[in-house]
């Protein structure tokens, strides 16, 4: 349960607060995700907007082109330049993919999900008890992976 947990940027220009519980954590193996971190994935906590609140100065986007080709913006601090969460223009404005290690307590998040396991470093093991898809799960995977409040919000985010 993270939701009360507060983050924030390396220099704490950037700070927020999460009022909900995220729709989904996913981590991501795919090559962007791998490129704009400079690590082997990224675990990121999908929530709306309206469930984060800014305690400090917000970020800055950067659109980058993505996978889909509807690009995404990496929202970053203006100072540092962390990316803090991001918006992937494929699955519109209503949702923020938040870069779980900005949290203050990165360790309360749990994937749900490996995604794009095709894409995985291949020496990075990974355990078989957190489900993996080779590319991004489909929408008869919701339910399962997220459960029916998750696939709920997750259908009103994309707006199906």
């Amino acid at each position: 349960m993270i939701a009360g947990c507060e983050g924030g940027c390396a220099c704490g220009e950037v700070r927020y607060r999460l009022t909900a519980e995220p729709i989904m954590v996913n981590c991501c193996h795919c090559r962007d995700c791998q490129r704009q971190t400079g690590g082997a994935f990224v675990i990121n906590a999908v929530i709306e907007p309206r469930h984060v609140e800014l305690l400090g100065q917000a970020p800055a986007p950067w659109r980058v082109e993505s996978g889909s080709g509807k690009g995404q913006s990496i929202l970053r601090c203006p100072a540092c330049q962390v990316a803090v969460w991001s918006i992937y223009h494929a699955a519109g404005d209503g949702a923020w993919f938040l870069r779980a290690a900005t949290l203050d307590e990165p360790d309360r998040v749990r994937p749900q999900v490996h995604i794009f396991t095709a894409d995985k470093l291949p020496w990075l093991t990974l355990s078989d008890d957190i489900p993996q898809r080779p590319a991004f799960y489909s929408g008869r995977d919701l339910i399962g992976l997220f459960g029916e409040d998750g696939a709920a919000r997750w259908r009103t985010v994309i707006g199906r």
